[in-house]
């Protein structure tokens, strides 16, 4: 037997739990960039938009994305839930190359003497579901309030609420951000097309979902926005992308990145 089929033999039984729309995508993505053989279990949305209660089973929480990890000659596997921690976790052991070189040359283990691309990267992976996530979905509520069946003598009261979250909070934050990204791009460590520099990172793949679901939305436009859309185009030019997204059409019959 050779040290390939050997390691093949060895490899972990990876399994994604996958729920439409929703930041599963990301992981689908990753495991495909990283070249890891995996099984994938899709899951559809209830009527009210939220994730079937099958996932409990999986999980307590019931969320998505979920991926089950069984290492070789264990039958117990391990659960791992959160966009972050389970890109972590495989980028230690898959992908280290999705992850910048940590210290510049001869600072080795000193404070300071991190490069500027894992500074960032290290920044943008809690960016992602930190400070940028949150907006998306108080944005997706406030457009559930918009068009919520109500009476039609409580509509105005209901796009009142709305329209006072959309200017007052909204619409402020989200240009921050926006400008925020359009700034580290335009910056971007060596010239680099990505958030970290030239090549691909973990960081780059977490920041995709909430870009996307952010390119319905009011003020973010290609015109406003040059740099932040030929980014999203250019992640989903990735052939991994490609095949993750084709995955799921094959599967599912289609595929969406906002509800």
């Amino acid at each position: 037997m050779s040290l390939s089929e050997a390691n093949i033999d060895k490899a972990p039984k990876v399994v994604l739990h996958w729920l439409e729309v929703s930041r599963s995508h990301r992981i689908l993505w990753l495991l495909e960039e990283i070249g890891v053989k995996y099984d994938l279990k899709t899951y559809k949305r209830t009527k009210a938009g939220l994730a079937p209660p099958e996932l409990k089973e999986v999980y307590p929480l019931g969320k998505s994305p979920v991926l089950t990890i069984e290492p070789h000659g264990s039958t117990t596997p391990i659960v791992l839930a959160e966009s972050a921690a389970i890109t972590e976790y495989l980028c230690d052991y898959f992908g280290t190359w999705l992850v910048p070189q940590r210290y510049r040359q001869g600072q080795d283990g000193q404070i300071g003497g991190e490069s500027e691309s894992w500074l960032r990267f290290r920044m943008l992976m809690h960016y992602a579901e930190g400070s940028l996530m949150p907006l998306m979905l108080l944005g997706v509520i406030v457009q559930k309030i918009r068009t919520s069946p109500v009476p039609f003598f409580i509509r105005p009261i209901t796009n009142g609420v709305a329209g006072k979250i959309e200017s007052g909070f909204l619409s402020t934050n989200f240009k921050t951000h926006y400008d925020f990204l359009e700034g580290q791009l335009k910056t971007s460590p060596d010239g680099g097309g990505f958030l970290c520099g030239k090549d691909l990172t973990a960081a780059d793949i977490m920041l995709s979902f909430p870009l996307e679901a952010g390119q319905s939305r009011t003020g973010f436009t290609k015109e406003n926005y040059p740099l932040v859309w030929e980014y999203i185009d250019r992640l989903h030019e990735r052939d991994a992308y490609k095949r993750a997204t084709q995955k799921i059409i094959d599967i599912e019959g289609e595929f969406k990145t906002t509800l």
